[in-house]
């Protein structure tokens, strides 16, 4: 695909007109992602009108950004990238004073968008979102492609041991 260009990309909040094109990136996140976590064996798309619905509800939260860059104008009127935050109230403590965390959720580019500075751009505006926001830590999950880029916006590993259970 192209080099990286001086132009920086225009990030702009997702509407509701964006929903099919959201869905339609983060289901390519999770193609991307692979792994009998990200794709169980089920198989089913049903996963998909769920998304949509529950997008659609996040649009508006106060708690939520989603973050897009259009594509470069080729016609087809379709998202380059999308990238969503939330935020999350816990219990304040001696290491979160506040209580307040963020996550980053999904950031993902369009295979044919890509090498263009679009994820950066979106998680800048993210993490500009959560300082206004006074969030006290900003947790992902990184791919291996992507954690270059997170490490060079100041993440690091989490301290804290990792487990999940599916009941």
């Amino acid at each position: 695909m192209g080099q990286r260009t001086g132009h920086r990309p225009d990030v702009r909040q997702a509407r509701e007109y964006d929903l099919v094109e959201l869905v339609r990136l983060r289901a390519l996140l999770f193609d991307t992602l692979g792994g009998d976590f990200f794709d169980p064996a089920s198989g089913d798309d049903d996963w998909l009108d769920a998304l949509a619905v529950v997008l659609k509800e996040q649009l508006t939260a106060d708690t939520v950004r989603i973050l897009v860059v259009d594509g470069d104008g080729d016609g087809d009127g379709g998202l380059a990238a999308c990238g969503i935050g939330t935020i999350e109230q816990r219990l304040p403590g001696p290491h979160l004073r506040n209580g307040r965390i963020g996550q980053v959720i999904g950031v993902v580019t369009d295979p044919a968008h890509r090498r263009r500075g679009h994820s950066r751009a979106i998680m800048r505006g993210l993490l500009d979102w959560f300082g206004d926001r006074e969030v006290a830590r900003v947790d992902l999950y990184a791919s291996a492609e992507g954690e270059p880029l997170y490490r060079e916006l100041g993440f690091t590993h989490h301290p804290d041991p990792s487990l999940y259970r599916r009941p």
